[in-house]
């Protein structure tokens, strides 16, 4: 007679061996994957610019030139797609920042390559090549050389509208002193400046407010800035609600441009100035920015209650200095915000 009980206890040893089995067929399943996964790890260069940079810097370590950024150089010369180049000079970018004794030994042929890449048809191989100009610019010796690269620079940024682009340009534009032969091309692309500084993008904006601040220190283009023509609603840059590294900004290109319409050489000249202009919108008659400074002035951010009061006086009239009383009330831009 069969017995229930008996065959039950059966099925559960099957049961039991099924599972030790299942257990012990993934344990050699992990351990096979583990194991290949060693075997297949990847090379400890490869195209990558993190390898390659890491490559790069344990041969200095080791008092050697790793030539990588050689190498890098001359496969820039040879014919790639956009993609390669784009990642070339990705790849230099990094190898200048992290061994400059070795970008160090780089001559002006290899800045004259890496500016031809501003040619290119691909605005990424571009942006690259802006980003690997501005690494070198950090090194004295490359700077006059890059500089002949500034009209090109101020070029694309004015014709080409993209936020990534300015913020390469900009940043390339900021860390060289312009050379007096492009104040004609500065001229021509203030307008797309004041354009950029307008946007909404933060970083770009940051830039071209750093731009702008330098050059409203060179007296022949102080005019061409400030007769600038801005949208109505301009003053919005100077709202508390503004990101406080942007306000900085547009309070030291409002402190400069301040000064500098206020000293003996652009007060020698009478300027006319368009309706729309900047210096209507920041100083002229019906000009709210007064009320936008005292507004700054309790700002939660220091740096920026310190910049607001230094635009606030440098808006006193240039007869203040020395001899306050004898300057009209008429002529304080504070006036009706007091």
């Amino acid at each position: 007679m069969f017995c229930i009980p008996q065959r039950l206890g059966q099925m559960d040893i099957c049961k039991g061996v099924v599972s030790l089995a299942t257990a012990a067929g993934a344990i050699y399943l992990l351990y096979k994957a583990i194991r290949a996964g060693i075997k297949c790890q990847p090379p400890l260069c490869s195209a990558s610019p993190i390898c390659v940079a890491r490559l790069a810097i344990e041969r200095e370590q080791r008092g050697r030139d790793s030539g990588e950024l050689r190498r890098l150089l001359n496969s820039l010369e040879c014919k790639q797609d956009e993609y390669a180049k784009s990642m070339i000079l990705h790849s230099i970018t990094r190898c200048v920042y992290l061994l400059e004794s070795e970008a160090s030994t780089c001559t002006n042929d290899d800045i004259t390559l890496v500016g031809s890449m501003l040619d290119d048809k691909d605005n990424s191989v571009k942006i690259q090549a802006l980003n690997t100009l501005k690494a070198f610019s950090g090194i004295r010796k490359f700077r006059l050389k890059i500089q002949e690269h500034s009209i090109k620079v101020l070029e694309l940024i004015s014709t080409i509208w993209d936020s990534e682009l300015h913020i390469a340009g900009l940043r390339l534009l900021n860390n060289l002193p312009l050379p007096d032969f492009a104040h004609p091309q500065l001229r021509r692309v203030m307008p797309a400046l004041m354009e950029i500084l307008q946007s909404d993008y933060i970083l770009a904006q940051v830039q071209a407010a750093q731009l702008l601040s330098n050059l409203a220190q060179k007296n022949d283009l102080l005019y061409d800035i400030l007769n600038c023509q801005v949208h109505s609603n301009f003053l919005n840059l100077f709202q508390s609600a503004q990101p406080g590294c942007l306000l900085h900004e547009v309070l030291v290109f409002a402190e400069r441009l301040s000064e500098g319409r206020s000293s003996p050489h652009y007060r020698a000249v009478k300027w006319h100035y368009n309706e729309q202009s900047v210096h209507e919108a920041l100083f002229g008659d019906d000009s709210r920015l007064a009320d936008r400074l005292l507004a700054l002035v309790i700002h939660p951010e220091e740096d920026i209650q310190i910049q607001a009061c230094k635009v606030i006086v440098s808006l006193q009239c240039p007869q203040d200095v020395g001899v306050r009383p004898s300057c009209p009330p008429s002529h304080s831009c504070f006036n009706h915000a007091e």
